[in-house]
């Protein structure tokens, strides 16, 4: 009698004993978002170790592989952690959606086969809590053995925790990668709230300028112009050569303070264009002929490459010449007489086209190169600094692009970038 207690007695030590260590593992498991392969690894062991099983992996299912994210036993480095799923245990649970327990799987293998090497086999369906199976807990022994109630229990509530924590790491996963999607949407935005508002200041920084220096301008040019007349006048008398020499001096500068004037007012008036349908080869052949008559080209050649297809854009056809003949001049300024200013059109974009002005002149240091577009900023002594920052706007205008590229090798190249007509 009292070996019988001795043994009821024994059992139920030893079941206590198991329910503690059940408890113990649970409250071991501290499970971080991202965290989920070490996670994963301690539920594998828990339950080889609690049901007393060779091996035990986590897997998740999905297109008919399973992937092993964690195991009870060290696996090789080379090991393949990809199987397919058909003709497995692990794929007779994924389509039953609930637990197999198998006591011999070489001896009823209408289950499916086992890992190799192993015999009996328990597998638990891992589930969302919408009921979606997405992979299993399986773990396999090298002897016949029976599973019982309480040991599938066990695996079955380690299987709810690895379902959990898999289902988190994947909403972790996706929220992230909402996040960066966000992020770099808000930053987007943010930039082109930025760039709305800098264009939006610089318009009304703008149109304060024009507006002051119109009056400005106006101002200075009507006494200026009677200046202007009264020199001349005294043209027309006779005058010893060192008062000619001042008068002609006189004069040269007056002309250079309206030709500044007139500047200032085109660069600081709103820039309203006269939109009209241009092919850019034609529009360019009009005006070239031109171009040698200015003083700077005369011993100078010119030399344009068109496009080879019909290229259409939307601009106006006056402002966009006086950028090109400002920017040819430029270019001709900076070679000697004989040398070459090459003027090309640029295709391989589809929404754009690019117009380059080419010399082999001597480089733009970057200093200079960096300053260019500023109002007022030149290198030429009877320069007014305002040619290229007109230019600038106008391109700007056209929803464009105006930039300068200067090598001692490749020489200095012009680029106006204009949209093309669709």
């Amino acid at each position: 009698m009292s070996k019988g207690k001795d043994c009821v007695t024994l059992l139920q030590n030893q079941k206590w004993q198991r329910e503690q260590r059940i408890i113990e593992l649970l409250s071991s498991l501290n499970y971080r978002t991202g965290e989920l392969n070490s996670y994963l690894h301690n539920i594998a062991c828990g339950v080889s170790e609690l049901i007393g099983i060779d091996w035990t992996v986590v897997t998740y299912c999905q297109a008919g592989f399973e992937t092993i994210l964690a195991s009870s036993i060290e696996m090789a480095q080379d090991a393949p952690h990809v199987y397919a799923l058909h003709g497995q245990l692990t794929g007779t649970v994924m389509q039953i959606k609930r637990t197999l327990a198998v006591e011999d799987a070489i001896a009823h293998p209408e289950y499916g086969r086992p890992a190799p090497g192993y015999r009996a086999y328990l597998g638990i369906p891992l589930q969302t809590t919408e009921g979606q199976v997405f992979g299993t807990i399986c773990s396999f022994h090298r002897q016949v053995r029976e599973f019982t109630n309480d040991e599938i229990k066990i695996v079955e509530l380690f299987a709810e925790r690895a379902a959990t924590a898999i289902d988190h790491y994947h909403l972790y996963q996706q929220q992230c990668k909402f996040n960066q999607i966000l992020e770099a949407e808000v930053e987007k935005r943010t930039a082109e709230l930025q760039a709305a508002q800098a264009k939006l200041l610089e318009q009304e920084r703008l149109a304060a300028i024009g507006e002051f220096s119109s009056i400005i301008v106006h101002e200075i040019r009507n006494p200026l112009t009677t200046v202007i007349m009264g020199l001349k006048y005294f043209k027309k008398t006779i005058l010893a050569e060192a008062a000619q020499e001042r008068l002609e001096l006189a004069l040269s500068e007056a002309s250079r303070l309206e030709r500044l004037l007139s500047e200032i007012l085109l660069y600081a008036k709103p820039q309203v264009l006269q939109l009209r349908e241009l092919n850019v080869n034609e529009f360019i052949d009009d005006w070239l002929l031109t171009t040698s008559e200015m003083p700077e080209a005369r011993d100078k050649k010119i030399e344009f490459t068109p496009a080879l297809s019909t290229v259409k854009i939307a601009g106006d056809r006056d402002k966009l010449k006086q950028v090109l003949i400002n920017i040819i001049r430029n270019a001709c300024e900076a070679v000697q007489a004989g040398d070459l200013v090459k003027l090309s059109i640029d295709t391989s974009r589809h929404d754009a086209v690019i117009i380059n002005v080419h010399n082999d002149g001597n480089p733009i240091s970057p200093e200079i190169l960096s300053q260019l577009f500023q109002p007022f900023f030149s290198t030429k002594p009877e320069g007014t600094g305002l040619g290229l920052a007109i230019s600038k706007r106008i391109v700007n205008a056209h929803h464009g692009k105006l930039c300068i590229q200067s090598q001692p090798l490749t020489g200095t190249t012009v680029s106006i970038q204009l949209p093309v007509v669709p």
